[in-house]
């Protein structure tokens, strides 16, 4: 199977056929098309997957965490707070619109500003009580999967969109979980803003902005990496493997077309991948860093490649895109896509999975 769609840190976007460029003109619409393959099968270890996010891809590394606890052993998150932290009172009782409303209020004001701690919001030990019924309910994997996870968590001082107590919140949650302490990492040093942090890519490091790259002196793909699976073999010095655009669509079938997902995702796959029997990595960008917003910036510029090269890791870059309900390009953890979405049945959730398995499949014969 043919992988480079692009090599060495360039995907190639193309113009679709003749046909469909005249049916943008007829449309009097831009209607560039990405060239996409297929996903590949590549027979990886899925049962030692982990995730991570910046900002809503904290939430989503958090959420696909605890709903596949058996596959999941450990996840970092990046600006982020507890799982199910949106989650109205009222959500039960007000379905629909009305529910969505209210969690996207508690989850700006509770979940990124900590404006609501005089209601408690968030708290550590209700959120751990309602992991323990949905798993109770079979809505997600049981808990005792979960407390053999390593987590990483970071908080950066100049972080004024998601505030340090909001990070901190989460790593108590954890601690609810029965994560042990040893096996938390809570990194609060760094004067980063609202951003993924590298060791020498991006913008200035107090920066809260696109594409939420910043340069802060500290290599932040190795150090949750390393702090997940144990200590790493030296990154490679240039990329060595493929970064592959491809069609998420067929992952999405049986979803309503509001699932919120693009049409379009990416994997990194180091040589020594596409021999199978790799490890995966899910990386989950931030609002407004998808790559229709910020290019190839967050996929590119945030250093998992090169780790990816030599720890016998598949990098795989799910891509969000923007709605109505959803203007930046944000992972749902307020409930647009539906009451389930925090569950293994969530659209994106399901549609993540759907991927991870495929990667999993076995290799074709050559």
């Amino acid at each position: 199977m043919q992988l480079a769609s692009r090599r060495n840190g360039h995907l190639r976007g193309k113009f679709n056929v003749a046909v469909a460029a005249l049916a943008c003109l007829v449309l009097a619409a831009g209607c560039k098309t990405e060239r996409a393959d297929v996903l590949p099968a590549l027979g990886a270890d899925i049962r030692q997957t982990s995730t991570s996010g910046i900002s809503s891809g904290a939430y989503m590394a958090g959420q696909f965490q605890i709903a596949h606890s058996e596959l999941v052993v450990g996840a970092a998150i990046i600006a982020g707070g507890p799982y199910g932290c949106a989650e109205s009172l009222f959500a039960d009782v007000m379905p629909g619109p009305g529910s969505t409303f209210l969690n996207i209020s508690k989850a700006i004001n509770g979940c990124m500003l900590n404006a609501l701690q005089l209601w408690g919001v968030p708290n550590p030990r209700l959120l751990a009580e309602r992991v323990h019924r949905l798993a109770e309910r079979g809505k997600i994997d049981g808990v005792e999967h979960l407390r053999r996870d390593r987590v990483y968590l970071f908080a950066g001082k100049e972080d004024r969109t998601v505030v340090p107590p909001i990070v901190t919140a989460a790593f108590e949650f954890y601690k609810e979980l029965g994560l042990p302490e040893a096996n938390l990492a809570h990194v609060t040093d760094k004067s980063a803003g609202h951003a993924f942090v590298t060791e020498d890519r991006g913008g200035a490091c107090d920066k809260s902005g696109k594409p939420y790259v910043v340069d802060c002196d500290y290599d932040q793909a190795g150090a949750l990496l390393a702090h997940i699976y144990g200590p790493l073999k030296p990154r490679s010095t240039a990329i060595g493997g493929s970064f592959l655009a491809f069609d998420q669509r067929p992952f999405t079938q049986g979803f309503n077309s509001d699932h919120g997902l693009s049409d379009y995702g990416v994997v990194y796959v180091p040589e020594m991948c596409a021999r199978g029997g790799c490890r995966v990595h899910i990386a989950f960008h931030g609002c407004a860093q998808n790559r229709a917003a910020v290019g190839d910036a967050f996929v590119e510029e945030t250093g998992f490649a090169r780790w990816a090269d030599t720890n016998s890791l598949v990098v795989l870059f799910p891509q969000t895109a923007t709605a109505a309900m959803n203007p930046q390009g944000c992972w749902d953890w307020w409930g647009y896509t539906g009451r389930a979405y925090l569950t293994r049945e969530a659209p994106q959730i399901e549609t993540v999975y759907r991927m991870l398995k495929r990667l999993g499949a076995p290799r074709a014969s050559s």
